[in-house]
């Protein structure tokens, strides 16, 4: 039977079937925006597949075998799905949708994308001047000079030497142990795939709306690995073999689109911008918050639209030293390939134009851990759903605890125009009807007044370590934390649960195996400078964003995902600052287990169609 359709997170909101109009208020003049090579990018970065069913391969190129993966992979490129394709279908769906008022299965598609490690690229790149004299077929690679094909020329630190070098030191994992019992789950040397010696070369992602059409699309392309059959009557050797394979789904109802520790996930996605054709109204995010004057550069409610160049290399970045006065996150920064790199040179070589980092990790989550530390711990005269809303910072429903700060409000947090509409310093107004057709109206009485003092939501809750908004903080940082700066350590999201959920009474005939939890994804242009970042800086320190005063912790750990290795402990904390009737009270909370385990991941680049085309020796598409 046909449901009521779910909001959809994960991706832009993107153009019905008609023609854009300059007299669509969502879709403004945005001819100084560039336009997005979408034929060019792959299909999951900018649109993001939004398929309730994934799977990931995780392959590695087999010693002598390179020009065999180079024609396995040059083969596998009319597979690989393009933005333009993902845009296209994504209108259908929300064209179907919006006429029969349910979601059904009349339109339904696979995709498939690709992303590469730094050795598996040096394996293809190879010589740079061989690499240089293909290039002269392609249009944007035919002016560079033989040295901008230098697969050298990458200059992320983080991609070139992988997630695994750098699991303990940056991303606070579990240490190393010469002696394997001692050795903790996340530790790296325990992960399924990604760990020393691991490590994946290649990652083939797939989505669909059917998990009977992933399982033939991914069995067709296992095929061509493990049987080297191409063709009827023809046969070649991949090259690669399967390291692990991942399988991840939506959750049933009633968790559908929430996390397995329940609460509902991918909300504050950033919006971009640009246009996906010459029209200067289609725009890739639609700006559907009416407050042009307070707010003129945002898709939805408190959704910032950011420029493409952090998110896809070859466009314009944010300008982290704009000033309000020049624009402040809306003034445009360096090309992030030409002048992405250290001083200002290029990030990588030329045909890594309309390609994105990608980073995997795959994390277990310890349902019943989890829980119990909630029931278990819970301060005075707080129950333990409010005590797990406080350290997420948003309650299971989605809706944001600085906006309602006692009891959970699930039309709030159904309601996209309105489960992002904050910030953490500054006062949200209400949006009231009546608004042009299309854009967002908010009438909730409670708004958003802000929270400077973090009572409502905890400097160290989860979604404000993970984006702290216009929080500025007492650490001196250079150049100074403020929201421009922040704009340029976001992240696109794809992730998506694997395992089935939880059962709290788990039997005989249900045995809890604890094999759940979020395969983790992201793209960005940095991956020293967005998840890195984001990872170390914010949700592992316990002084971000506000040191502490005369020994007294004043943030603290982010105690769902935060990680902790300070003098050799694991132990987390974070302060709860609790409101009380002649003005609050600090509460240290402190976790000295574990619900957020990393199991597996790696760092990645996703190329263009262009790309892997130069890459495999394969024609201009």
């Amino acid at each position: 039977m046909p449901t009521n359709p779910a909001p959809v997170r994960e991706v832009p909101a993107v153009t019905l079937l008609r023609a854009p109009s300059n007299q669509d208020r969502t879709r403004p003049d945005a001819r100084k925006e560039p336009e997005l090579a979408v034929r060019n990018i792959q299909g999951n970065i900018l649109a993001g597949f939004n398929k309730d069913h994934q799977v990931h391969l995780y392959l590695r190129v087999l010693d002598g075998q390179v020009e065999a993966f180079r024609q396995w992979l040059g083969r596998l490129i009319p597979f690989i799905a393009t933005t333009a394709e993902v845009l296209a279908f994504n209108r259908l769906f929300k064209e179907v949708r919006q006429r029969r008022g349910v979601e059904t299965r009349t339109v339904m598609v696979t995709w498939v994308n690709v992303a590469l490690s730094f050795r598996a690229l040096k394996l293809l790149a190879g010589d740079a001047k061989a690499l240089s004299k293909r290039g002269d077929s392609f249009e944007d690679y035919r002016k560079a000079k033989p040295d901008q094909f230098d697969v050298e020329k990458f200059t992320d630190v983080a991609f070139r030497e992988g997630m695994a070098k750098r699991s303990v030191d940056i991303l606070s994992d579990p240490p190393d142990s010469r002696d394997r019992r001692k050795r903790l789950e996340g530790n790296r040397h325990n992960w399924l795939f990604g760990g020393p010696g691991n490590e994946a070369d290649l990652v083939v992602i797939f989505g669909s709306d059917s998990a009977a059409e992933l399982a033939a699309q991914v069995a067709q392309i296992e095929d061509t690995i493990y049987s080297g059959r191409t063709g009827p009557n023809s046969f070649a050797h991949s090259g690669v073999t399967v390291i692990y394979k991942q399988y991840g789904n939506t959750l049933p109802a009633p968790l559908t689109g929430h996390e397995h520790f329940g609460f509902l996930d991918g909300v504050s996605q950033p919006g971009i911008r640009g246009r996906i054709s010459s029209d200067p109204h289609d725009v890739l995010t639609l700006r559907q918050n009416p407050e042009k004057d307070q707010y003129p550069n945002q898709g939805k409610p408190g959704q910032d639209v950011l420029w493409p160049g952090e998110f896809v290399f070859g466009y314009p970045g944010q300008d982290p030293t704009a000033t309000e006065k020049q624009g402040g996150i809306t003034k445009a920064g360096p090309n992030s390939l030409t002048k992405g790199g250290p001083r200002g040179r290029a990030a990588g070589p030329v045909w890594a134009q309309d390609g994105s980092y990608l980073v995997v990790r795959r994390l277990r989550q310890d349902v019943a851990k989890f829980h119990k530390f909630l029931a278990s711990n819970a301060p005075q005269g707080m129950t333990p759903d409010r005590f797990g809303a406080s350290l997420v910072g948003r309650w299971t429903s989605g809706a944001p605890v600085i906006r309602s700060h006692k009891t959970d409000d699930p039309r709030l947090g159904n309601d996209d125009c309105a489960n992002n509409h904050f910030e953490f310093d500054a006062a949200s107004n209400a949006i009231r009807k009546p608004v042009p057709k299309g854009m967002c109206a908010d009438e909730r009485d409670h708004r958003s007044t802000g929270d400077k003092d973090g009572l409502y939501c905890p400097f160290a809750g989860h979604i404000r370590k993970a984006y702290p908004r216009d929080d500025t903080g007492t650490l001196r940082l250079k150049p100074p934390n403020s929201e421009v700066t922040t704009q340029t350590h976001r992240l696109l999201r794809r992730g998506i649960p694997f395992g089935d959920p939880y059962d709290p009474a788990p039997g005989p005939n249900n045995p809890d195996t604890g094999n759940r939890g979020l395969l983790f994804a992201c793209y960005q242009t940095s991956i020293a400078r967005q998840f890195e970042f984001v990872t170390q800086s914010w949700v592992n320190n316990p002084q971000f964003n506000n040191r502490s005063e005369k020994g007294q912790l004043q943030s603290g750990h982010d105690l769902i995902i935060g990680q902790s290795n300070e003098k050799g402990s694991r132990t987390r904390r974070c302060v709860l600052r609790i409101p009380q009737a002649d003005g609050s009270k600090d509460v240290i909370v402190t976790a000295n287990d574990e619900w957020v385990i990393p199991t597996g991941g790696g760092y990645f680049f996703a190329p263009s169609i262009d790309a892997l085309c130069l890459l495999t020796g394969q024609p201009p598409t």
